[in-house]
């Protein structure tokens, strides 16, 4: 049953722990998920030196678990390959309520704060990205479509070293002046895409994006835990040293990891978001729930279906690759480089969130196989209802 809102309208239930059995949910597999995932926190190279994880189906929140540490190295040690680990007395224990840097996870809510101009009538999906950004030259020269931005698929290179330019007026310039590497209509994961709709956002709404993030999604969600950094008391992140990085930053906590966000001021279209499992939980929640959560609407359920219909808007769908057997019947979700996860499966109303910080204390080549396996996990755990 739904709640009454204040007009007395039926509102979308909101979360609440409860066993997984009233979830639907298989108690074993659950109980394999958790074994596993504390599993990744453990040994002397560990996939992660700390995670989350939050699972559930319908309103019901069915698991919620820490492991490892949210801080435990000092800095890395090239000349080991090994993290310089604290004392134990000095080490920040993870615990569910630990924020994380959500890296690229940021794309989707850029994604949904796009979506919420297209409901208003602010913005056209296939309009061209030149309407509103003439100072934009080449994205204006080749026609490339707010759609294309949200589907990667206009033709942008994946990133620019935006952080090597002297200040944020040759930053701009270049992603002014940037032309389609790729043929425009194919698929090509771009870093860029999120950014230059960060300003067609900011440009006709005259608002930042912090804002209308905040005021359009989480302020309404009532996710309080979500915002752009610095955020104190976050799970660190990396040692981030050249040759390895990009920029000679030492140890991070609490500011973003991705180096062009940070040269940015710490809010763009791509990276830059802090938040917590349940948050992000949360978030799921109201997407499954048709665009409400409470009495909160953030989209109409038709403008959740434009979001969510393959490729998607924003969000990828059906990855095995990172959502093991959840994909396959229409589950969206998304990465982050620093060890971040969510995916929500409307076929079974369930979701997953998964944060760990996999690049403390330095970056590794990419292992998405834990995350698939926690995918597997859930849509194993789904009994028939």
């Amino acid at each position: 049953m739904g709640e009454r809102g204040g007009s007395g309208e039926l509102s979308a239930p909101r979360l609440r722990g409860d066993t997984p059995e009233r979830a639907g949910l298989d108690p074993a597999e659950l109980g394999r998920l958790v074994d596993d995932v504390r599993a990744l926190t453990t040994g002397e190279r560990p996939w992660a030196a700390g995670a989350v994880v939050i699972a559930g189906r319908g309103p019901f929140v069915a698991v919620e678990e820490a492991a490892g540490w949210a801080v435990r190295y000092a800095s890395y040690d090239p000349e080991t390959d090994t993290g310089v680990e604290l004392p134990s007395a000095a080490r920040v224990p993870m615990t569910v309520t630990t924020p994380f840097d959500l890296a690229s996870l940021t794309k989707v809510f850029t994604a949904v704060a796009a979506v919420q101009q297209i409901e208003r009538g602010t913005l056209g999906i296939d309009a061209e990205v030149g309407a509103y950004l003439p100072d934009f030259r080449a994205a204006a020269r080749f026609g490339m479509t707010v759609r294309q931005l949200l589907t990667h698929t206009s033709g942008l290179r994946p990133e620019l070293p935006l952080y090597s330019c002297a200040d944020d007026a040759e930053r701009l310039a270049r992603l002014q002046a940037e032309v389609p590497v790729g043929v425009p209509g194919t698929y090509c994961y771009s870093d860029l895409n999120p950014l230059v709709l960060q300003h067609v956002l900011e440009r006709i709404t005259g608002r930042g994006l912090d804002v209308l993030i905040h005021d359009g999604i989480t302020r309404p969600l009532g996710m309080t835990a979500t915002r752009f950094g610095p955020c104190p008391g976050a799970a660190a992140t990396e040692d981030q040293r050249r040759p390895w990085a990009k920029a000679d930053r030492g140890m991070l906590r609490g500011v973003v990891h991705d180096e062009n966000a940070w040269a940015l001021g710490g809010v763009a279209g791509h990276a830059g978001l802090f938040s917590t499992a349940r948050d992000l939980a949360v978030f799921c929640r109201a997407l499954l729930a048709g665009g409400s959560y409470g009495p909160a609407r953030i989209l109409g359920p038709d403008f959740v279906e434009l979001l969510l219909t393959p490729p998607g808007l924003g969000f990828a769908m059906d990855q095995p690759g990172f959502m093991g057997e959840l994909a396959g019947r229409g589950a969206a979700g998304h990465t982050g480089f620093t060890g971040t996860m969510l995916v929500l499966d409307r076929a079974t109303d369930t979701f997953l969130v998964l944060l760990a910080n996999t690049v403390h204390p330095r970056r590794r080549p990419a292992d998405s196989r834990p995350r698939a396996a926690a995918g597997t996990r859930v849509a194993r755990a789904v009994r028939e209802r």
